[in-house]
């Protein structure tokens, strides 16, 4: 908490610059800082996108496996019981691979966001809590890549006949009020789950950078994070 404190400092000096003795204090400048930021922020997300997009990114990851759609897992044992079980464990799996196969569009994106970070973003990420990373990416990224991520989910969802009447029935239930938000739509649903597996891994990666600059090798980072 204090390194983002006073880190978040020298950033909101922004232009202005900072005083010899100010300088002195903490070892870096404010250009030093934000620079330090970007390197933070492009480092961990490609560490998460490295992480989640491969075979079993998703799958095999507790932290970010896509579930079923909550109607669906929960009326599992009656599929199940009925001989379905096989239909429904492909489901899941090819909604995770399908995540898998749609994270790496996401790495021009995030690094454009970086690119453009300006003053008061960095300010607001260095000054926020645990979650400040993720919201800042999930504001500036989150409707482009969710356009970029849905072809791909759904060439690779829409080839299971279960999608398809998974679909139909969610839409009449959303339709009646019974279903709300994606898991009227399994694409939509998986597209949701996959960006938001994204960010929590991001955020993940921020943290360990915070907590070991010295361990990522970048120079810029030890000398500003490390110094703090």
């Amino acid at each position: 908490m204090q390194r983002r404190i006073v880190l978040s400092s020298v950033v909101a000096l922004g232009g202005a610059g900072l005083a010899p003795w100010a300088r002195a204090a903490v070892g870096f400048t404010s250009s030093e800082g934000t620079q330090a930021l970007r390197v933070a922020l492009e480092k961990g997300a490609q560490a998460a996108v490295s992480e989640l997009g491969r075979v079993d990114g998703f799958l095999g990851n507790d932290k970010v496996r896509i579930p079923l759609p909550s109607v669906l897992e929960n009326a599992a044992p009656l599929p199940k019981t009925l001989g379905r079980g096989k239909q429904l464990e492909e489901l899941q799996t090819t909604m995770n691979r399908a995540a898998e196969q749609a994270v790496p569009l996401a790495l021009p994106l995030l690094k454009s966001a970086i690119k453009s970070m300006s003053v008061s973003d960095a300010q607001q990420i260095l000054s926020g809590g645990d979650t400040s990373v993720t919201e800042f990416f999930a504001g500036k990224t989150r409707e482009p890549l969710s356009v970029q991520f849905l072809p791909i989910v759904s060439k690779a969802t829409e080839r299971l006949s279960l999608t398809k009447r998974y679909n139909e029935l969610a839409g009449k239930a959303a339709g009646m009020g019974l279903l709300k938000g994606d898991q009227a739509n399994v694409q939509q649903y998986v597209t949701g789950k996959a960006l938001d597996g994204l960010f929590l891994m991001i955020g993940e990666q921020e943290k360990k950078i915070r907590q070991d600059p010295v361990g990522t090798g970048s120079a810029i980072l030890k000398k500003v994070f490390g110094s703090l």
